[in-house]
């Protein structure tokens, strides 16, 4: 099993919000204006990126605060 390093935690959550937002932006947009509904899934999709690494760095400093937290100081 490899190791889930802070770029990937940070990664995955960029890419399943991302990802989520597009697909929800695109569907929004599809229901409001289908000429635009491109424009739409990235008016959804790009914020959803940023909350993603926000998401991704808040996740990955608390696994390596619980780290540093369990290992006992020499």
């Amino acid at each position: 099993m490899t190791a889930r390093t802070s770029c990937w935690i940070i990664g995955r959550a960029m890419l399943v919000c991302g990802v989520l937002g597009l697909v929800a932006g695109f569907v929004r947009g599809l229901f409001v204006y289908v000429p635009t509904a491109w424009a739409a899934a990235f008016e959804g999709g790009i914020p959803a990126t940023a909350a993603g690494v926000v998401i991704g760095l808040a996740i990955a400093g608390a696994r390596s605060l619980a780290r540093r937290l369990r290992t006992p100081s020499a």
